[in-house]
């Protein structure tokens, strides 16, 4: 089988269904190829089945990248009120949960039943399962492309790589589009999991083994970014949102700087407690969980586990809130991509047209979404990116 098409999108996930949506209806012929036989399984597991599909107070302060102000032009033209409008066109019920995340009242089907239909709209053409075994140049050329599949050859004039990142490799993450990228030239930044958790070496968890499960409101810092979040104790080292958050940030080899108690003046409230026969651990119950507090002391300030605070002084005292409000650990590594919810670097934007998603140096090759070195933070920022990334996209193929 031999194929043409205007447009050829790979990777129909969100930025590629975007793209190709907004492709169709400007009248362009559109073919949205995935490997995959199940459409959108990042769209479905996210936000825990119920889809965080944006985030009210999306902004350039909410990515990162090795060139900060490339999102700006995407998120610009294609803002959340935007998709909230095409949500409120099919009828589907939301609610914020916090921070401006929003999701379904139902599942996350909804958002991809949506898109799917918006394609359908659009009159776009698919092929799912569909295999690139090989992308390049008609004949050689300098315009239009064809790619070998599994199905037969495909032409396009112009091609779009949605593939998306490394992360969560079991439902089909792959290296893909990071391949095509190098095929013509084209640089990759550093890859690495981000939005993940972060493990410890055995050693380092003697004294928190029993403690997996426990979670507690803590603000987080690295590298000079900070977030205030829950925090989760696992039986590997830590998670919860203000974890994955800071991953983005952390390096290999630096500690991460946790405050247990950030809206509590520690210092006061044990200068307070300073005539106490109590043990340190069991004033801390007022504020944290008894294991927690247990454990933490042990770990923390082991010498004086066993000793009153009546017994500590003052200037004990100051340094043992100090710690609790700078809790300093450094972890080993992450859980890797498995756990990862995205891939940090990609397809490094000063390749990129910011305003088309055009790759400068080779005239009709587009990229969009995860693939590109634009990493949102947790709370539906990421599918921001692919939603506004695939629009922009999508006015030019």
């Amino acid at each position: 089988m031999s194929l043409k098409k205007d447009v050829v999108v790979i990777g129909a996930g969100a930025a590629g269904m975007m793209c190709a949506i907004e492709a169709g209806k400007r009248g362009r012929s559109v073919l949205l190829l995935d490997h995959a036989s199940k459409l959108a399984e990042k769209i479905r597991i996210s936000g825990g089945g119920r889809c965080n599909f944006t985030n009210r107070h999306t902004g350039p302060d909410n990515f990162l990248s090795h060139n900060p102000n490339f999102c700006r032009s995407a998120l610009a033209r294609f803002t959340p009120q935007d998709f909230v409008a095409l949500v409120e066109k099919h009828h589907i019920s939301y609610h914020e949960k916090k921070l401006g995340q929003l999701f379904c009242d139902g599942s996350s089907q909804q958002i991809i039943d949506l898109l799917r239909h918006e394609c359908d709209a659009a009159g776009v053409a698919w092929q799912m399962p569909c295999r690139v075994n090989n992308v390049g140049r008609v004949n050689g050329a300098s315009a239009g492309f064809m790619l070998e599949t599994d199905r037969g050859t495909l032409t396009s004039d112009t091609l779009v790589i949605a593939t998306g990142g490394l992360s969560i490799p079991q439902i089909g993450a792959s290296a893909c589009g990071y391949r095509i990228a190098e095929q013509f030239n084209i640089t990759i930044t550093p890859l690495r999991p981000a939005l993940v958790p972060l493990i410890f070496a055995p050693e380092q968890l003697d004294g928190f083994s029993t403690l997996p499960g426990i979670a507690v409101d803590a603000a987080v810092s690295c590298n000079g970014a900070r977030f205030r979040d829950g925090l989760l104790i696992t039986h590997r080292g830590l998670s919860g949102p203000a974890i994955l958050q800071i991953s983005s940030y952390w390096q290999p080899g630096i500690p991460i700087h946790i405050d247990l108690l950030p809206d509590l003046d520690f210092t006061s409230w044990l200068l307070d407690q300073r005539h106490s026969s109590a043990l340190l651990s069991n004033l801390l119950t007022q504020h944290l969980p008894r294991r927690l507090a247990e454990a933490w002391v042990k770990a923390t300030v082991p010498e004086r586990a066993e000793v009153p605070v009546n017994r500590h002084g003052n200037k004990a005292l100051k340094q043992i809130a100090a710690q609790l409000h700078d809790w300093q650990v450094v972890p080993d590594g992450t859980a890797g991509y498995k756990k990862a919810e995205v891939t940090l670097g990609g397809v490094d934007t000063r390749e990129l047209s910011s305003k088309t998603m055009e790759a400068k140096k080779v005239p009709g090759l587009y990229f969009i979404g995860e693939v590109v070195d634009v990493t949102g933070h947790l709370g539906g920022f990421n599918f921001q990116w692919a939603w506004a990334s695939g629009y922009a996209a999508g006015q030019f193929v």
